[in-house]
């Protein structure tokens, strides 16, 4: 097989989309020697393609992103093909919510989540129009769907009505970097970022999806403010992060509040070793990466009980309404004062993440192609 996975989201480093990519394709790699891969990405004046992926032999276009979803837009409506842009190329995957219109080469297309549907006013308007007008033509063109939980596989049955047998369930995983840090790394770490003695950690982007404004809230209550807990916001700012930021001030929470900016990935682990506690407000996610992440890194966690979160970290969590204040500091000060309770999670969420390997990923993905393609 000559199988070519779109990686644009791996080298425009598209926070968690982005990880995917870059995991599931070195993945690959490392199990399968004997079918060759090929990677596709958009704007290369703009990308950089890290180790393994700069080894694969290379297809692009030149027009960043919005010209190529256009121009992806446009052929869909005038019926014209796009395989000339995968020239020798017998499947193409689709995993950044785009699919070229293919009309000889055989395509899997990831779905992560439709958020943009579910919860619209969590996503820019072009970006909202955009997926809503062509969402229903990706799905159904691809030969399979590749669905990153069961919570996002039911929203298409339920939201497209789409066939239940196109679409396969397969876990992200958590790299095994994502381990209990030493005391030296963290030691490093505290300076590097300036991190707190003792403090609660977020990690992903600021945005109105990740429901940090009902966090902040719960932080400002009394009950923080005398036991002086600490909150680290880790991740690069998002759109409509503005809102988000203010209401730190609003809330004159400023000094118990350290904003890291982006983290890089090899600096994850000890950031989460770091922390006392994990915590994850999200409103929705297609699979929910950072609290799995956390659990590797012996950190108890306290996550929303919506989506696909409660299936991903299953009883290795504190689950929580996401819009119910109250809950959170509740469920924070018992994860934080309960120490019988923080050594269960620590050894509940250690346990739990030894279900999700890139390396299963990689395998289930393999079966996908070879069944799409009819290889043995």
């Amino acid at each position: 097989m000559i199988v070519c996975l779109d990686i644009s989201p791996a080298v425009h480093h598209r926070a968690g989309i982005g990880r995917y990519v870059q995991e599931l394709t070195t993945a690959l790699l490392a199990i399968d020697p004997e079918n060759e891969y090929v990677a596709f990405y958009n704007h290369p004046a703009e990308a950089q393609v890290d180790p393994p992926l700069d080894r694969l032999r290379h297809l692009t276009t030149n027009l960043p992103d919005k010209p190529w979803r256009i121009s992806v837009l446009l052929a869909q409506f005038a019926r014209l093909s796009q395989d000339r842009i995968f020239p020798g190329i017998d499947l193409f995957h689709a995993t950044d919510n785009l699919l070229p219109r293919l009309l000889r080469l055989k395509s899997v297309f990831t779905l992560y989540d439709l958020t943009f549907l579910i919860y619209p006013e969590t996503h820019t308007s072009l970006n909202r129009w955009f997926l809503t007008l062509m969402m229903p033509h990706f799905l159904r063109d691809a030969d399979t769907v590749i669905a990153i939980s069961e919570s996002s596989k039911q929203d298409a049955v339920r939201l497209y009505g789409l066939d239940e047998a196109k679409i396969r369930v397969i876990y992200g995983g958590v790299n095994s970097r994502f381990r209990p840090a030493s005391p030296e790394a963290i030691s490093a770490a505290r300076q590097k970022y300036s991190l707190p003695k003792r403090f609660i950690l977020y990690v992903g982007t600021i945005e109105p999806r990740k429901n940090l404004a009902t966090l902040l809230e719960a932080f400002a209550s009394s009950e923080f403010v005398i036991n002086n807990w600490q909150l680290v916001i880790a991740g690069k700012r998002g759109w409509l992060c503005g809102p988000i930021l203010g209401r730190v001030r609003e809330l004159e929470i400023e000094e118990r509040v350290v904003f890291t900016g982006y983290v890089l990935d090899v600096d994850l682990p000890t950031l989460y070793s770091a922390a006392d506690l994990f915590i994850f407000p999200s409103l929705y996610e297609g699979f929910g990466l950072p609290p799995l992440e956390a659990m590797a890194c012996g950190v108890p966690v306290v996550c929303s009980n919506t989506s696909s979160l409660p299936e991903v970290v299953g009883n290795a969590a504190l689950t929580v309404d996401p819009y119910d204040i109250q809950q959170w500091i509740r469920a924070v000060r018992r994860a934080l004062s309960d120490e019988q309770l923080k050594l269960e999670m620590r050894e509940k969420g250690l346990e739990r993440v030894k279900r999700f390997t890139w390396e299963r990923t990689a395998r289930e993905t393999l079966e996908v192609y070879r069944r799409v393609l009819n290889v043995a």
